[in-house]
C-alpha cells in the first residue's frame, strides 16, 4: 500500500518520463516487449553487485482479453467482458548446478505472483511494477538459496543429481498479436437463439449454451537474449445438460466445439443438432440402469482414448516428476523398454497446429521459457524414448524440448501439448466392434463395454497416494455377443493402474478423434488436445458412480404444461 501512495505522488514526474519514452519506440516496435528487455538488463545489473547475485532472470507477460456469453431456455443469464495482463517474473540465483529453484521432496517452488500491469502500453507504468516485483521475488530467491544449501548438509542426497538449469539456444521472435473479431450483439443472440431448444425437454434439471473467445498475447524476455512476442486465440462453444433420476443419482452430458476464432466454430445448424442430442441423451439416461461393478472387456472411443492416455500416460512422463522423490516415477528407469503394444507410437507435438480439419487447442510455438516448441516421440513402437522437457533437466535428458508451461502466477514445469497416438494394428469401427464381440465369447462375459463419451479424469503420480486413475465418463453402452442391440447405463466410472491398463490394449480403429480441453496441474491450467484412434482393451474395471440423495424437485417444471414463455415471448 505504501508503495501505492508514493506512485501516485510521482505521478506528475512519471507523466514526464512516460511521454519520453514513448517517443524512444520507433514505429513498427514492440512497445511492451522492448520496455520489458530494458528494464530486464537494468534490474539484472543492479542485482548483479549484490552479494548473492542472479546467472538468470526472465520476465514474461501475458495479456488475456476475454468475452463470454451465456444463455439458458432462450434467455441470457451471463455476460463477461475483461482484459487484464499480469507479469511473471523468474530470478535464478546460485548457478546451473544449485539454485533457488531445487526441489525438496514434495515441495512446491512459488516465487511469481502473476502481478497484474497496466493494459495501456506505458513504457514508465510496466517499468515501475516490473521493479517492485523484480526486488520481491530477487528477495524471496536469495533467502531459499541459503535455506536450500543449508538443508544439504543434513539432507540424505536424492537419486537423480542432475543439474537446476539447462542452457538453451535464444530466439527472437516477434509475430503479431491476436485481436479476436468479436461482435457480443450476434453472439448473445446466438446464445438465446440456440438455448432455446432446450426448451423442449422438460425433464431436465439445468441447461446451458456458453460462448467465449478469447485473446492470449504473450511477450517474454530474459538475460541470454532471447525475446519473443506470440499472439493466439480460443473460440468455444459448450453446451450443456443435467437431470436427475428417480433414485437420486445426477446424469448430465455436454458438447463442445473449439477453433482458434469464430470462423472457425461451427454453423447454427451444427449447434441445434448437438443441442439435440445432449438433450436426448440425458433423457435416455433418466430412463438407463445403473450400472454394476465390471471387470472386462470394451472399447473406448477415439475422445475416450484421448482423455484414457493423457491422464494414465501423458502426466506420468512429464520430466519434473522423475526427479521429484515424491513422485511415483512409473517410468523414470524404464527408458528403452517396452511399455506400450509394440504397434502403439505416441507423439506429443506442440507445432501441429490443425489436425483433420480440427484446431488443436495445444498448439504453441514457442513455450513459457522461450524456447522454440519441438515434436516429441515418447513412445515409439511400444518402446519409451522420452519425456516431456522444460529447462530442468534429469538424469539423461539435460536440454528442454519446449514443453515448459505455465498459467499466469505458476511457475513453469514440464506439461503436455498435443498428445497423438498412432498405430500400425488399425481396423474399421466395425471391425473393431467384431473383435470386442469376439473378446466378449472368449472371456465367457455376460458383455462388453463402450465408452461413447468421456468428461474428465484425473490420476494420482505421488508415491503418497495409490498409483491409480479414475477417468469419468457420460455415455455408456454394455455391448452384448448375442446380437441385441447396445443398452445405456449411466453411473460408470472407469478406474485402474497404469501399467495393467497398458498392457491389455489389443488394437485400434483407422479413425483418430480430437478432444480438445484445458489440463490442471502444478503450473495451473493449460490448453492441451488428445488425438487418438478408438482402442479396444482386454479387460477393463467399471466402479459404480457415488449415488447422490436429494429427490426430484416436488413441484411440475414450468415447461411442462402450458406456460408463459421464458422470454415473455417477446424479441
Amino acid at each position: 500500500m505504501a508503495c501505492y501512495r508514493q506512485f501516485i505522488v510521482k505521478l506528475a514526474r512519471l507523466t514526464v518520463l512516460l511521454t519520453i519514452s514513448v517517443v524512444a519506440f520507433g514505429a513498427g516496435d514492440s512497445i511492451v516487449l522492448d520496455t520489458m528487455s530494458q528494464e530486464l538488463q537494468r534490474n539484472y545489473d543492479a542485482l548483479k553487485k549484490t552479494d548473492t547475485p542472479p546467472y538468470f532472470m526472465a520476465y514474461e507477460i501475458t495479456d488475456l482479453n476475454t468475452h463470454v456469453v451465456g444463455a439458458t431456455l432462450g434467455v441470457l443469464d451471463s455476460v463477461q467482458d475483461s482484459h487484464n495482463r499480469y507479469l511473471d517474473v523468474t530470478v535464478r540465483v546460485g548457478d546451473p548446478s544449485m539454485d533457488n529453484y531445487r526441489r525438496a521432496r514434495g515441495e512446491q517452488v512459488q516465487f511469481t505472483s502473476a502481478a497484474p500491469v497496466t493494459i495501456e502500453d506505458i513504457p514508465g507504468a510496466l517499468k515501475q511494477r516490473m521493479w517492485l516485483e523484480t526486488d520481491r521475488v530477487y528477495r524471496a530467491a536469495a533467502d531459499r538459496l541459503v535455506r536450500i544449501k543449508t538443508g544439504q548438509q543434513v539432507k540424505a542426497a536424492d537419486r537423480d543429481q542432475s543439474a537446476d538449469f539447462s542452457k538453451e539456444e535464444s530466439y527472437v521472435h516477434t509475430e503479431a498479436l491476436n485481436e479476436p473479431q468479436w461482435s457480443e450483439a450476434k453472439w448473445q443472440q446466438s446464445a438465446r437463439d440456440w438455448s432455446k431448444d432446450f426448451r423442449s425437454y422438460p425433464d431436465l434439471l439445468s441447461s446451458s449454451v456458453s460462448i467465449s473467445i478469447q485473446q492470449d498475447n504473450r511477450y517474454f524476455s530474459n538475460t541470454e537474449g532471447t525475446k519473443i512476442q506470440q499472439g493466439r486465440g480460443y473460440a468455444r462453444i459448450i453446451i450443456s445438460a443435467s437431470a436427475k433420476a428417480k433414485d437420486g443419482m445426477d446424469v448430465a452430458d455436454f458438447d463442445s466445439f473449439e477453433a482458434f476464432d469464430t470462423n472457425g466454430l461451427p454453423n447454427a445448424e451444427r449447434v441445434h443438432a448437438a443441442i439435440k442430442k445432449v438433450a436426448t441423451h440425458v433423457e435416455d439416461l433418466l430412463k438407463a440402469p445403473v450400472a454394476e461393478p465390471f471387470v472386462g472387456p470394451a472399447i473406448l472411443s477415439g475422445r475416450a482414448a484421448g482423455v484414457f492416455f493423457h491422464e494414465i500416460f501423458g502426466h506420468r512422463i512429464e520430466g519434473h516428476r522423475q526427479k521429484d522423490e515424491s513422485e511415483g516415477q512409473t517410468f523414470t528407469q524404464k527408458v528403452g523398454e517396452k511399455i506400450l503394444p509394440d504397434f502403439l507410437t505416441v507423439t506429443f507435438d506442440p507445432t501441429v497446429k490443425t489436425l483433420g480439419g480440427v484446431d488443436l487447442n495445444g498448439y504453441y510455438e514457442y513455450d513459457d521459457e522461450g524456447v522454440k516448441a519441438k515434436p516429441v516421440i515418447s513412445v515409439q513402437n511400444g518402446v519409451l524414448k522420452n519425456f516431456l522437457m522444460s529447462r530442468s533437466p534429469i538424469d539423461g535428458f539435460d536440454h528442454s524440448n519446449g514443453h515448459g508451461r505455465r498459467q499466469p502466477g505458476r511457475e513453469v514445469v514440464s506439461r503436455q501439448s498435443n498428445l497423438i497416438v498412432s498405430s500400425t494394428k488399425a481396423v474399421s469401427d466395425a471391425d473393431l466392434k467384431k473383435m470386442l464381440v469376439d473378446e466378449i465369447k472368449r472371456q465367457n462375459k455376460p458383455y462388453g463395454i463402450f465408452f461413447d463419451n468421456i468428461t474428465n479424469g484425473f490420476t494420482t503420480t505421488q508415491r503418497g497416494g495409490l498409483q491409480a486413475f479414475s477417468v469419468v465418463p457420460v455415455i455408456v453402452y454394455k455391448v452384448f455377443a448375442d446380437g441385441r442391440p447396445d443398452e445405456l447405463i449411466r453411473g460408470a466410472d472407469i478406474v485402474g493402474t497404469p501399467l495393467a491398463s497398458f498392457a491389455k490394449i489389443l488394437a485400434t480403429s483407422n479413425k483418430a478423434e480430437v478432444f480438445n480441453g484445458f489440463c490442471g496441474a502444478e503450473s495451473g491450467s493449460v490448453p492441451v488436445s488428445a488425438v487418438s484412434p478408438a482402442i479396444l482393451i482386454s479387460e477393463i474395471e467399471v466402479e459404480k458412480k457415488q449415488q447422490g440423495q436429494d429427490l426430484l424437485p416436488l413441484l411440475p417444471s414450468p415447461l411442462s404444461s402450458v406456460a408463459t414463455p421464458v422470454d415473455g415471448g417477446a424479441r
